[in-house]
Order: structure tokens, then C-alpha cells, then sequence
């Protein structure tokens, strides 16, 4: 069964820009899969969560349904992308699954989705939290956490990580000032301490945590992640245009330059019990 609530009208005064495809590509690189940990992390991701049969699962920001497949293949009861662009909400809403999970497709604001309370038992989200300011983080993660069953419900992230968790002050706003920079919209990653802080504000525990090389733009990701074709077709863009060529080096020599420090987490954590 596939549900699609295209008409539903987004939250009012939100502050959680790109929550949709617009935060799952790079400007001007053409690419649309934003995994900062590659596909590897995003199995340990599903993984940790241990999707099953009897779970809700919610998707924040799901933008193009990239890691949606990868959830249906492990038939969860229910499946719910949330996403704010109504291309994304209908191509999540015609989403099939192998399986009898019901599929539905809410346009909404990934800090207030108007989804009921406690109506998930599993909620992941992946490459937007580094996307937004401090104040969006935890709205976010908030809103993750009243969406969640606390008895059995789950929480898991995957973003882009500062490192190490000693990383002097400077350097970081430096590594977040040329991100900005090169990618033309905000990117504001955490040490890994900070993301496990954060979710504890949020009336979170972690109990698993991974880190990872972040290689967005290295060619065998970048083939892995968006297919031969696209890959291609990137390619002899970038080789056409030299503006886009330029974006390309730039983004690429942003990542070389601060590779020392900047990578990729993944995080679980279940609801603390005292939370309210």
C-alpha cells in the first residue's frame, strides 16, 4: 500500500534549509548521493538498526530514496520518507517494496514533520545535520526523538565528522568556512563527541558509533554511488564546462587539503529512559 501526501503544507518560520534533494547534491558537481561514509556506512548504519518486520521506520530528508531500497529489502512493517520538495515526495511515494510494507510519502519540514507521537520505532536521517546550524540540529533531533517508541525505538546518523575530538577551535571554523565555500550552502560538521552530545540533549544514549574516511569525490565512490552512467556523464560535463570544471578542483582540493580532519560517523542511540 503507497500513500502520498503531497498537499500537505510545511511547518511555518522553519529554519531547516535543504532538508530535501537540495541537501543530498553538491552545487554545481552534479552529485546526487550524499553518503559521507560511502555505501559501507550506510549498511552499518541499517545494520545497527536492525530493521525487521515489526518496525515503523521514518526517513528524514529521504531527497532522491537513494538508501530507501536498501530499508524496504529488510520489510519493515511501514516506511515513511519525509522530504520537503514535492519531485522528491512523489518519487518516494511511488517507491515499491519487495515485500507487504506500506509506503508513505510526507512532505514536511524534518524538524516538525506532523507525524503522530511515538508512531516509529525506527528513525534515521543521513547528510543533513551537517547541513544545518546548531539551533536546526537540535529541533532535528528532537523531533527524532518524539517520533520514537521508547521502548524499542531506534535512532541512527550518518554525517560528515571533524577529527580528532581535540581539533583546535580555528581550524575547525577554517574547515567549515571552505566547505561553505566550495559547496555554496552551509556544511557545519561535529567532532565525534559533539554529534554524541548533541544526541544526548536530545534525550538520546548512543550505543554504537563508527567512524570512516569521508571520499565523496574520489572516482571509485563517486562510480559506486551514482552509477557508471552518471558518473560518465558528470565527467564530460565538468570536461565541456569550465566553470564546472573549476567547482569540481575546488571542491576536491577543499577535501584533500583538510583530509587529516574531516571524515565520516555513523551513530546509533535508543531513547534515555528518564528523557522526556
Amino acid at each position: 500500500m503507497v500513500r502520498t501526501d503531497h498537499d500537505q503544507p510545511l511547518p511555518r518560520n522553519t529554519t531547516t534549509p535543504g532538508a530535501g534533494p537540495d541537501a543530498s547534491r553538491m552545487p554545481g558537481v552534479g552529485k546526487r548521493v550524499l553518503r559521507p561514509g560511502g555505501l559501507e556506512l550506510t549498511r552499518w548504519m541499517l545494520d545497527a538498526l536492525a530493521v525487521g518486520p515489526d518496525d515503523r521506520v521514518v526517513e528524514l530528508a529521504a531527497g532522491l530514496g537513494a538508501t530507501a531500497p536498501l530499508t524496504l529489502a529488510r520489510t519493515p512493517a511501514a516506511y515513511v520518507a519525509v522530504d520537503r520538495e514535492p519531485a522528491a515526495v512523489a518519487r518516494l511515494g511511488a517507491l515499491v517494496a519487495p515485500g507487504p510494507t506500506e509506503i508513505r510519502a510526507v512532505r514536511a519540514d524534518a524538524a516538525r514533520t506532523g507525524l503522530p507521537d511515538a508512531s516509529a520505532t525506527v528513525v534515521y536521517g543521513e547528510a543533513m545535520l551537517s547541513m544545518q546550524p546548531l539551533p536546526a540540529k537540535r529541533r532535528i533531533v528532537r523531533e527524532a526523538r518524539r517520533l520514537l517508541d521508547g521502548s524499542s525505538g531506534r535512532y541512527a546518523i550518518h554525517e560528515l565528522c571533524l577529527r580528532p575530538d581535540d581539533i583546535p577551535p580555528a581550524l575547525a571554523e577554517r574547515i567549515t568556512a571552505d566547505l561553505h565555500e566550495a559547496l555554496h550552502m552551509g556544511a557545519r560538521p561535529l567532532t565525534a563527541t559533539g554529534w554524541s552530545g548533541l544526541l544526548a540533549e536530545g534525550g538520546f544514549t548512543v550505543t554504537a558509533l563508527r567512524t570512516g574516511p569521508m571520499a565523496l569525490l574520489e572516482p571509485r565512490r563517486f562510480i559506486a554511488e551514482e552509477g557508471p552512467a552518471r558518473a560518465l556523464g558528470v565527467a564530460g560535463r565538468a570536461l565541456r564546462d569550465p566553470s564546472a570544471r573549476r567547482r569540481v578542483m575546488h571542491l576536491r582540493a577543499v577535501f584533500h587539503r583538510h583530509r587529516d580532519h574531516l571524515g565520516a560517523i555513523g551513530l546509533l542511540a535508543v531513547p534515555t529512559p528518564s528523557a522526556q
